[in-house]
């Protein structure tokens, strides 16, 4: 290699190392491994995945999936007839939806499209770090607001960020971390001021009180974000698309990769919404569960549990986060430790779990917090 080419490649691998990414926290082997336990004793509530889907029935479904697919042959049929099931659960036309792997993908496509070197985006802050890791990777500029101590956005601030240069605005809701929903008419009137595309983030969209995706039919820079990884159980397949009006779902679509997505991950999201009574049953239970989860946070004496939206419960402590995080993690329990959110400090995150999962996190919780009456 000649020394011109080694401070090229030299220049791009120090950028790289620079930026941000997101980092898998520890498996349930590790922990297991580290503190002496079974990785059958490890209880994952940190990703926000949805623990009531039978996993009996995600099974069978697969193994359905499994004989109908002959996986030594490129995808046939497999992302129209996710399309159209997608269509019909959502009633939008099957041609303002573009499948990819995971929304997250699916977002970053969407920013690649539509961010260049010098653009900036804009979005509030805390929210789900990925977009403001993909902004960076493409050379452009993030702008974050914070929200409001109550979680509801600074409209005031949001718009005085829109500049020139401001292509694309990024809202997560139901909002990670804070498990807090937007409000209808602020969306709106965002989505109607902005100079450019707005994303929104519906990752949990199927445990809150409303969806943003009939707006689509309305307004031409609105794209919203779907996936199946939460309330439909295949965070492991990686499946997620985008809804827009036609003309930007046909250019979210378009890759230079053929086949980009696989026949399992279509197919088993297809298989999931035929199936949409036993998805809706676990939702119904998991909102039950997440009431008497926050109820229950809230009788702990030194913590404070905020209102949910999602599929996970956001609380503060009187006590060292980290402490408490590390205590739970020694008993085989992994949440996920935030540490000062805005002006609250101590903050922790709790997938919601099924109630026995729920008894044993509130047990171990008492316990750190010396609350054992």
């Amino acid at each position: 290699m000649n020394a011109r080419c080694k401070a090229w490649l030299e220049k791009k691998l120090a950028r790289i190392r620079a930026l941000e990414s997101y980092n898998a926290e520890q498996t349930n082997e590790s922990i297991a491994k580290k503190y002496g336990l079974q990785s059958t004793e490890i209880l994952k509530l940190n990703y926000n995945e949805n623990l009531f889907l039978p996993i009996e029935k995600t099974v069978s479904l697969l193994k359905e999936v499994a004989d109908e697919c002959d996986l030594r042959i490129y995808p046939q049929e497999e992302e129209r007839k996710l399309k159209e099931t997608i269509s019909e659960y959502l009633q939008v036309p099957k041609d303002c939806i573009a499948i990819g792997n995971s929304s997250d993908e699916v977002m970053d496509r969407t920013i690649r499209i539509f961010l260049e070197k010098g653009d900036s985006a804009v979005t509030f802050t805390p929210t789900f770090s990925v977009f403001r890791y993909c902004v960076r990777y493409h050379d452009a500029d993030v702008v974050n607001i914070s929200l409001k101590e109550d979680f509801t956005l600074d409209m005031k601030a949001m718009r005085s960020a829109f500049k020139p240069q401001t292509k694309l605005l990024y809202l997560c809701s139901p909002n990670n971390p804070t498990a807090s929903q937007l409000r209808l008419e602020e969306i709106v009137s965002l989505v109607e001021t902005f100079p450019g595309i707005v994303l929104v983030d519906e990752a949990y969209a199927e445990y809150a009180d409303f969806s943003i995706v009939s707006l689509t039919k309305k307004y031409e820079n609105l794209v919203v974000l779907r996936t199946f990884s939460k309330a439909f159980g295949l965070a492991g397949l990686r499946l997620g698309y985008a809804v827009a009006n036609p003309r930007l779902a046909q250019v979210i679509d378009k890759l230079p990769i053929p086949y980009a997505v696989n026949v399992v991950s279509m197919s088993m999201g297809r298989k999931l919404l035929e199936n949409m009574d036993v998805v809706a049953k676990s939702i119904d239970e998991l909102k039950a569960e997440r009431s008497r989860l926050i109820k229950q946070l809230n009788a702990v004496n030194g913590l404070t549990a905020f209102d949910s939206k999602a599929n996970f419960v956001l609380f503060k402590a009187d006590k060292s986060a980290e402490s408490i995080y590390n205590t739970l993690l020694q008993k085989g329990i992994v949440i996920k430790k935030l540490g000062k959110l805005l002006q609250h400090q101590n903050c922790l995150r709790s997938t919601v779990g099924t109630p026995d999962m729920n008894s044993r996190l509130l047990n171990a919780l008492q316990l750190s917090l010396g609350d054992t009456a």
